[in-house]
């Protein structure tokens, strides 16, 4: 609850003493739940007006009477009161995270998290149904809500095309698995998700990177390529593209289907930021259906932790082939996150995550463009990433080494290029647990290091 101020009394008490007995009273009376998250001490100290050795001592205090958890990194958590009862926050829940991964902003606005536990209530509601075995690709139930996302980007396939499957990466394994065999060759972009590469090199399959320029791949060079490689099938992510950021406009995206249609050459359209971008470009899915694997994964703009993804196969029998292989690899998506999905969808509590997820990324873009004006990056106003060219004279790992332990997650462009040397640049995460206030100081700090002349060591 980032958004807590606390009230004050007329006891005439320091400050800080009147913080912690805020704390106390809200914590007491329910207004501050076991696991809530307080506000970072210099953004109440801002709110209140007051000093942030006041907050800081306030907080400290709390910490004293055993009221709250301090995290150095995390933030501050209200502790579970002593006999209380219900559901309590796991604190150790909380310092899990993959900062090599490409992380969505995390809700915090109380309304918005209450909704997403209810939801968990339908789910406890049904509990003993959801540990059965189920359907390898989703129940129709499921299917139907994930017909209902889809509809939002303008795709209204059959519901026998549809899949929920366990993510996008393992989703993706099982197509190659369809399309191409060991020593196949498989396009992408030059500058391409680190996860395709890591897939295809499992699968003993050979990746050529595409050149690109600021509307992303060339239509001329795939034709080239084609003809040159005899690809199995092409992998693209169009939209808020990892990690360039960049989206593939209507117009390109037309010159690349006619091409796909003009070869027939299967698509593997990973739009795991389709649903982030409020204007995104029909997805490919609509323009050459017929050839397109669609994959709609929940990681970017719900929550990685679902490992769900919503999954258009050309037609129904290249679906049962990708349920028959799923079946092999993952036997099914967890029903439980299937049906927490699925109450979502139907509450519309998912399109209010997806939502606050293009709010915070809007701001926190405006937050990197104030505090690393003057370096080179590409970025778009929704993604959560951006792309940043190293100075020269300076090297990707120095930076990386200098931002250790920062908060910020940050990935070399070894990961992305598919051949040939990499470039200096380095995809800069704006999301994940951090708060405003922890970015502005990691991103501060990055500036500080990107520029020589104030670097001291």
């Amino acid at each position: 609850m980032t958004s807590w101020v606390p009230s004050f009394s007329t006891s005439g008490k320091p400050r800080y003493l009147e913080i912690a007995d805020a704390i106390e009273r809200d914590a007491s009376s329910g207004v501050l739940k076991a696991g809530a998250q307080l506000p970072p001490q210099r953004r109440l100290a801002d709110v209140l007006g007051l000093d942030f050795t006041t907050v800081s001592r306030a907080y400290t205090e709390a910490q004293s009477r055993g009221l709250v958890d301090s995290h150095v990194g995390r933030g501050t958590f209200v502790r579970a009161r002593p006999g209380a009862t219900g559901p309590v926050s796991d604190p150790r829940r909380a310092r899990e995270q993959d900062l090599a991964m490409n992380l969505p902003p995390e809700p915090d606005d109380p309304a918005l998290l209450a909704a997403m536990r209810q939801g968990l209530d339908t789910v406890g509601a049904n509990l003993v149904a959801l540990l059965r075995y189920q359907s390898t690709v989703g129940s129709e139930m499921d299917r139907s809500a994930a017909l209902s996302w889809l509809s939002m980007r303008g795709m209204v396939p059959n519901l026998d095309r549809i899949a929920v499957t366990p993510g996008a990466h393992a989703t993706m394994a099982a197509v190659l698995q369809i399309l191409a065999a060991p020593g196949d060759t498989i396009l992408c972009e030059a500058i391409t998700y680190p996860g395709i590469r890591a897939i295809a090199a499992r699968a003993g399959l050979v990746l050529v990177g595409l050149p690109m320029d600021a509307e992303g791949i060339l239509p001329d060079a795939l034709a080239d390529a084609i003809q040159r490689h005899k690809p199995k099938a092409l992998y693209l992510n169009p939209t808020l593209h990892n990690p360039t950021t960049l989206t593939i406009p209507a117009a390109r995206r037309m010159e690349i289907a006619e091409t796909l249609q003009r070869h027939r050459l299967p698509l593997i359209e990973d739009d795991a930021y389709g649903f982030v971008h409020p204007h995104a470009p029909a997805p490919f899915a609509t323009l050459v259906p017929e050839l397109t694997w669609h994959i709609t994964g929940l990681a970017k703009c719900i929550g990685a932790g679902l490992r769900l993804a919503f999954t258009i196969a050309p037609d129904s029998r290249a679906a049962f082939q990708l349920a028959q292989n799923l079946r092999v690899a993952n036997v099914m998506a967890s029903p439980l996150a299937m049906a927490l999905v699925t109450r979502w969808i139907e509450d519309g509590t998912a399109d209010r995550i997806c939502r606050f997820i293009r709010a915070e990324s809007a701001a926190r873009q405006d937050i990197a463009a104030r505090l690393l004006q003057g370096f080179e990056f590409t970025s778009d106003r929704h993604a959560f990433n951006l792309w940043l060219t190293v100075p020269a004279g300076m090297g990707r790992a120095e930076i990386m080494g200098r931002m250790n332990g920062r908060g910020i997650g940050l990935m070399p462009s070894d990961a992305f290029t598919v051949s040939g040397a990499p470039n200096e640049h380095l995809r800069i995460c704006l999301g994940g647990s951090i708060t405003r206030e922890g970015l502005r100081s990691g991103l501060s700090f990055l500036g500080s290091s990107l520029n020589e002349d104030t670097w001291i060591g």
